[in-house]
């Protein structure tokens, strides 16, 4: 093919190349700009929103958002005794009344007394080590560490508080602590009705009241105090430690019901049980707890303000916990369960396990049993 000819008068001029070349750049920077600027913000809002949903799941750590925390703490609603924002929130004070001796041995002495918990006068039986507390590794020079001993369910009409548990009380007494073994409400010759554990916080708070009075007296080392629980009584003071971080340690045996879901899940075989009579307070109270707001339900804001696992952050204390395998009553389950949503924090606690023993630690498995308790107390209140 034959080249065209090009006319003089279509050739382009220069300046007309120069003027369309910086348009050409213009272009080409405010396109580089625009692209930039995209790159940069999308990565940008990236990170933010990668920061805002980190945070988020951060907060959310604790089960409650502090809305809830706050709402629950400040305005009142129908039961909200049971929860862990009110007993964290309330004040607890107490002070040991007369201490009447009943006996004494080259280890410790051993005394009645009682003291206040919500207008009700609460008794207790009360060891002191008779060596002087300046000798004694675990106390400040001056005072004795302690341990509040709460016991489990037992009817109530049965309870005797010089025989329950005298054999638990004896092994921790005599290895240099004060031990107050509390008759929670209702129980002994203490004031009150019984209420039960896992659906009221009557026993955190006499728990609590307790913790108080000996805190109170001029024996007791009021930063070294321990709460000691079996069976029900797990509940008590793991909840009670929810509603007081800075327990130093509870030690709890064959204890139960810590998630409310897994009191479904495990159940709780207790032939000793006694259903309180129909028209008790206590059991018309629980009925009407259910008809406000139906069985536990993890999503309910009212009923995942009871579980202590919903409270595990702040927790400063250790946690004992220990299980005979051939426990028939409470199934060791609660207890492995509890271990492991613990194993997901920073808390400390070790989980005890016994071949047997059944649900009160019987044979070997008492002394063994009592013997980690023992060196768990001292490691955390000596």
């Amino acid at each position: 093919m034959a080249e065209q000819e090009v006319n003089p008068q279509e050739q382009i001029d220069p300046k007309t190349v120069k003027r369309k070349k910086i348009r050409k750049f213009l272009l080409l920077f405010m396109a580089l700009v625009a692209i930039n600027a995209f790159v940069w913000g999308s990565l940008y809002f990236g990170i933010k929103n990668y920061e805002d949903a980190k945070n988020k799941i951060t907060s959310s750590s604790s089960s409650l958002n502090q809305e809830e925390k706050t709402s629950a703490e400040s305005t009142p609603f129908p039961f909200q005794e049971m929860t862990i924002p009110y007993l964290r929130s309330r004040e607890y004070n107490s002070k040991l009344r007369e201490l009447t001796q009943i006996s004494s041995n080259n280890d410790y002495s051993t005394y009645l007394t009682s003291y206040d918990s919500d207008g009700l006068k609460i008794n207790g039986l009360l060891t002191i080590p008779n060596e002087d507390p300046s000798t004694n590794a675990q106390g400040d020079g001056k005072k004795y560490p302690a341990i509040i001993f709460v016991h489990g369910y037992i009817p109530p009409q049965n309870y005797q508080t010089l025989t329950n548990y005298a054999s638990y009380v004896d092994f921790l007494a005599k290895n240099g602590f004060v031990v107050f073994k509390i008759d929670l409400r209702g129980h002994g010759d203490s004031e009150g009705e019984p209420s039960g554990s896992y659906y009221s916080g009557d026993y955190i708070i006499d728990t609590l009241n307790a913790r108080a009075a000996l805190a109170s007296s001029e024996f007791v080392n009021r930063d070294k105090i321990g709460l000691w629980g079996h069976s029900m009584a797990g509940n008590v003071i793991a909840r009670a430690l929810a509603a007081q971080p800075e327990i130093p340690a509870i030690a709890i045996w064959a204890g139960a019901v810590y998630t409310y879901t897994d009191f479904s899940e495990f159940s709780i075989e207790d032939n000793s049980y006694q259903p309180p009579p129909s028209d008790a307070p206590s059991r018309k109270r629980r009925n009407e707890m259910f008809e406000k707001y139906g069985q536990f339900d993890s999503a309910s804001t009212f009923w995942k303000q009871v579980p202590m696992t919903n409270y595990l952050e702040g927790i400063q204390g250790a946690i004992s916990i220990n299980h005979a395998q051939d426990d028939g009553v409470v199934d060791i389950s609660y207890s492995r369960n509890f271990n492991e949503i613990l194993d997901k924090t920073d808390i400390t606690h070790e989980l005890n396990e016994y071949p047997s023993g059944g649900h009160n630690f019987t044979g070997a498995a008492f002394n063994e049993a009592m013997g980690k308790s023992v060196e768990f107390f001292n490691k955390y209140l000596k």
